[in-house]
């Protein structure tokens, strides 16, 4: 059987905060694990060195990686070569993760992932490389805004993120070492406790997003929404895929993000064509899925006009 070991990834782009808060997690003695060897793999060199003479962690390896060293053949080897416990990783802000992940070997677990962001650079790098953000942001379990001053707008970060994924913690560093864990409420732009949940146009995304992220919520809900038919062949008559084309980040991550819909099967629908959807939403395998996931058990399926915006986004 292949070993398991845990991987815990440090994110963010360069004097983000990432060598200090990993150094610093090194130096507490309740890091320290005596019968298992860490093995910190730098991929990127920022202004602040690493200082081993103070680390908690005695049983620790320290390796280097460029960018063209990060493989699947250099991994293997170097887990080989120390023989690690777990595995801390501070990774590269200008690569995007597919890279690593495409590298890891077999039984490298990713446990915890944590990313960073200086404050006072970071609506630039959203505005202006806002792919590499939403890299960094999908996966993590907690988000760290440090350097963050009183004129800085909680909501407007905060939003962001939020616009990425629901999942992450965020946590606000201030100039002076406070800290604040952030508790702004994000109530959903509809009533899912109506009878019949109304999806607004501009809402979709929302929507979409929470469905996949918490199903069992949704079980048994009627639900009615605009969307775009996606069909083919291969489906049974009387079933269609419903969904819109979601932008999470930018152009090039555009996905049809679309829901298994059953209908009266004396009904036919053309590809592309804009439907509104009543449905009764049953958590169930289906093959559309070959999983577990979200089927649409349609009361009503009526051609209907498209969307003022076409493309649904979080913004």
């Amino acid at each position: 059987m292949v070993k398991e070991i845990p991987v815990y990834l440090f994110l963010g782009f360069l004097e983000a905060g990432k060598t200090k808060f990993i150094q610093e997690t090194l130096e507490d003695p309740r890091f320290d694990e005596p019968r298992e060897r860490t093995l910190l793999l730098i991929c990127e060199e920022g202004e602040e060195e690493y200082d081993p003479a103070r680390f908690a962690v005695k049983s620790i390896a320290v390796e280097t990686l460029s960018q063209d060293e990060i493989t699947l053949e250099n991994l293997s080897a170097l887990a080989k070569k120390h023989r690690p416990g777990r595995i801390v990783v501070e990774y590269n802000g200008m690569l995007t993760l597919d890279k690593f992940f495409e590298a890891m070997p077999d039984g490298w677990l990713i446990a915890q992932t944590m990313t960073f962001f200086d404050s006072n650079t970071f609506l630039q790098y959203n505005q202006n490389m806002r792919q590499l953000v939403f890299d960094k942001v999908q996966f993590a379990d907690m988000v760290v805004f440090n350097r963050f001053k009183g004129e800085f707008s909680k909501e407007e970060f905060h939003k962001i993120i939020r616009a990425v994924s629901r999942r992450p913690g965020i946590v606000y560093e201030y100039v002076g070492g406070n800290a604040e864990y952030d508790d702004i409420v994000d109530p959903l732009p509809f009533d899912i406790d109506a009878p019949i949940i109304e999806i607004a146009d501009k809402d979709y995304a929302f929507f979409y997003r929470d469905l996949v992220e918490d199903m069992q919520k949704y079980d048994g809900k009627t639900v009615r929404f605009k969307g775009l038919v996606a069909t083919d062949k291969s489906l049974k008559r009387g079933t269609i895929v419903v969904g819109r084309h979601v932008m999470t980040c930018c152009e090039a991550d555009i996905t049809y993000s679309g829901l298994v819909c059953l209908h009266d099967p004396f009904l036919t629908f053309r590809m592309r064509e804009w439907v509104m959807v009543t449905a009764k939403i049953s958590i169930e395998r289906h093959p559309v899925y070959g999983q577990e996931g979200p089927v649409l058990r349609a009361t009503s399926v009526t051609q209907t006009t498209p969307p003022e915006q076409e493309l649904a986004t979080f913004f």
